[in-house]
């Protein structure tokens, strides 16, 4: 992040400043804008360090830090971990009559990335492939008595 756009306005306000009193004070403005940049600078910085500090409490367990690069700071943000997905239960409910020798059926489902991730992710935990898991996912989620029989890999 760049400051001296902001520094610079801070000199032009100083100057206007002392335009309104006369031509001494604006030479005597003009003198004062030097060193007051490098406290206008580091006040800047202060007030962005806090605001870092502050949004890292808020997005706890993720973080934003400052850093600096030569006189510019820079914000590096870590963001919270995704929850992991619950395991899944180790039984799988029992189809009803019927549905066991029905064969199977081809959908197509879309997923935002960061879940299909995690449904890989939970899969890869219980050593299951994905269409399996989801399966298992789709089975228990639909089963009103819950899981009634040891999970089969359905793959």
């Amino acid at each position: 992040m760049d400051l001296t756009p902001h520094i610079e306005q801070l000199r032009r306000e100083l100057a206007a400043a002392g335009e309104i009193v006369g031509d001494g004070t604006r030479a005597l403005a003009e003198r004062l804008a030097a060193p007051l940049e490098s406290a206008a600078r580091l006040t800047l910085l202060d007030a962005l360090s806090a605001a870092s500090d502050a949004i890292t409490r808020d997005l706890a367990p993720g973080s934003v830090h400052m850093r600096l690069r030569g006189l510019d700071p820079e914000f590096v943000v870590t963001a919270p971990p995704l929850p992991m997905a619950p395991p899944m239960a180790p039984m799988a409910p029992r189809m009803p009559d019927g549905e066991e020798a029905g064969g199977t059926a081809r959908i197509n489902f879309r997923l935002p990335a960061p879940l299909k991730a995690r449904v890989e992710d939970a899969a890869a935990q219980e050593a299951l492939s994905v269409n399996a898991w989801l399966v298992r996912a789709v089975a228990i989620a639909l089963e009103p008595n819950g899981p009634a029989e040891p999970a089969a890999d359905a793959a």
